[in-house]
């Protein structure tokens, strides 16, 4: 048990993740969130079978996947053709631990998270509070913050700044965040549609340069997450004007849809330049950005949350040496940008950008071997696997 207290900045899956994680290990743990509640806006939503581990060990997963979709089906469709090649995560049973996928809004995903570190000794999660600077020196960090309107000051031993992409506390500490941003817009949309009765499988990957979007089930009740791709030129406030004839075009049957909730936003692919400043740890969208095609975004944020949760409260309880926290960011950087990020762009050029059937054929070709050949999908179901990094603890670094 440690008297030393962690700050972590961000309320979303990542931040809270991580504190439960730290948490566990003994360690005080606050969680400071800008917003005024948990959002509830649509973002990621699709757990890959690689970040199941990290939730089961975390003592989350049972209640994730009471709350989500459990399955593994996958289809890829040519939209101009409706050709449909049909996958199953399932072909890894007895390969790996958790031979499925689990869709759930990461805003339910937050939400159990912070169930379950609110039952926890020595925790905290504050809203409403916006950090707008970062003074550090050998004993910890201040945080300068304003709540309610005044300015206040958080003092912290370590700080995990899980802030997003827009992260201030990366800002505040001048870290580039360096890369590219796409010149168009994602719409996430949730809807209520019949998508299932039409042929659809759990997860699909509609591929064409107009109308390619990510459909995937939200839950039981005709609850669905459809996210397509715009020019980011066109106005943002008039994104709600334009969704019902993207919807006209591409709905199977009828077009009797309920739109429950949208949300427009940029995408990126960047990543700081380090993910490690004195007593400052980046960590999900405030260490690395990516456009979410493949869900590649949360899952590289988990992974993050994983090793660094383990690996900070072995520093903070005197258990290993806090070189390892550079190894970490090392390592997760090295993750994102030889793995993660090259396959989230791979994945959105093929859903967003196949409008030259003739070009997309080899493309397709492999698929369809996919497809038909149980070893040769497994190579694709396996897709998560090398964003993963090994245990901090288990390298020559943590020595105390």
């Amino acid at each position: 048990m440690s008297n030393s207290r962690v700050v972590v900045v961000g309320a979303g899956p990542v931040g809270l993740l991580t504190a439960l994680g730290l948490a566990q290990a003994g360690v005080p743990v606050t969680v400071v969130e800008r917003g005024e509640s948990l959002s509830t806006a649509p973002r990621a939503m699709v757990y890959h079978t690689g970040v199941l581990s990290g939730l089961e060990r975390l003592g989350v997963l049972d209640d994730v996947k009471r709350a989500g979709v459990v399955s593994g089906d996958i289809d890829f469709v040519v939209y101009k053709t409706g050709e449909r090649m049909h996958m199953n995560v399932g072909v890894l049973e007895g390969e790996i631990p958790h031979p499925y996928n689990v869709n759930l809004g990461q805003d339910k995903l937050g939400a159990i998270a912070m169930e379950h570190l609110g039952r926890l000794p020595d925790t905290e999660v504050v809203f409403g509070t916006s950090v707008t600077g970062v003074t550090q020196d050998d004993r910890g960090v201040t945080l300068a913050a304003e709540r309610n309107g005044s300015a206040t000051e958080i003092r912290a031993d370590w700080v995990i700044a899980a802030d997003g992409a827009a992260s201030g506390v990366r800002r505040a500490l001048g870290i580039e965040f360096e890369g590219m941003t796409w010149p168009e817009r994602f719409v996430a949309t949730n809807i209520r549609y019949d998508f299932a009765a039409h042929g659809y499988a759990t997860g699909n990957m509609v591929m064409d340069d107009r109308y390619g979007a990510i459909v995937a089930k939200i839950d039981d009740t005709g609850f669905w997450r459809c996210t397509f791709m715009e020019d980011a030129s066109l106005p943002e406030e008039t994104v709600a004007e334009r969704i019902p004839a993207f919807f006209a075009e591409t709905l199977p049957g009828d077009k009797d849809f309920e739109l429950v909730q949208f949300s427009p936003y940029r995408m990126h692919q960047r990543a700081a330049s380090t993910f490690r400043a004195g007593r400052v740890l980046l960590a999900g969208d405030a260490a690395h950005a990516t456009n979410p095609t493949g869900g590649m975004g949360l899952t590289s944020g988990l992974f993050d949350s994983y090793v660094l949760s383990e690996g900070l409260a072995a520093v903070v309880n005197g258990e290993a040496s806090d070189s390892i926290l550079d190894t970490y960011s090392e390592q997760r950087r090295t993750a994102f940008l030889e793995h993660a990020s090259p396959t989230a762009t791979a994945m959105k050029q093929l859903v967003y950008h196949s409008g030259d059937l003739e070009a997309l054929e080899p493309v397709l070709a492999g698929l369809r071997m996919a497809a038909a050949d149980p070893e040769v999908q497994k190579q694709q179901m396996r897709m998560s696997e090398p964003v993963e990094t090994p245990s901090l603890l288990a390298q020559p670094a943590a020595q105390a």
